[in-house]
């Protein structure tokens, strides 16, 4: 069924950058904004937006797409528009003063869900009641994969 690899994708998309983080801590964990502060004072990004993390989410979900008899292709796009999407969360959520990795409940999970399946909506041909469905089913299959990562120890905190 599609919207179950569509989902599948964006779970790998927004859960490698983790794993990796778990995997090699602060090696190689290069900021992606790089420090610089916006107009407002506040950073960018924060320091939990790493380079690791994008370039590591985007060529493992085109592996994780051609595991599930998807293109390799649109795996790779879809993670980076996660990965973009996920750093659109993080310019918004340092605008209203949340501090990285800190929780948003719908902001941390909706644009890194939403941005890959408009992207690849006329492709798959997904209608926007599919695609509702799958924010939705993303927002709590990631709630739910949160917890389990922190009891395992792997995620920092749980969402």
């Amino acid at each position: 069924m599609l919207e179950l690899k569509l989902l599948f994708l964006l779970m790998v998309a927004n859960g490698v950058p983790i794993l990796i983080n778990k995997a090699l801590g602060k090696r190689l964990a290069r900021p992606i904004d790089g420090g610089v502060r916006f107009i407002d004072r506040r950073p960018l990004f924060g320091p939990s937006k790493t380079w690791r993390g994008l370039i590591s989410a985007i060529p493992v979900t085109g592996l994780a797409a051609a595991g599930v008899e998807l293109p390799f292709e649109l795996g790779v796009w879809v993670g980076a528009t996660a990965m973009l999407g996920d750093l659109f969360s993080s310019f918004l959520k340092r605008r209203l003063g949340i501090p990285a990795s800190g929780m948003a409940l719908g902001l941390d999970q909706i644009p890194e869900s939403l941005f890959p399946l408009l992207a690849v909506r006329a492709e798959l041909g997904l209608e926007l009641i599919q695609i509702a469905g799958l924010v939705a089913g993303f927002l709590f299959a990631e709630l739910v994969v949160s917890r389990i990562l922190f009891q395992l120890r792997i995620r920092e905190q749980p969402y």
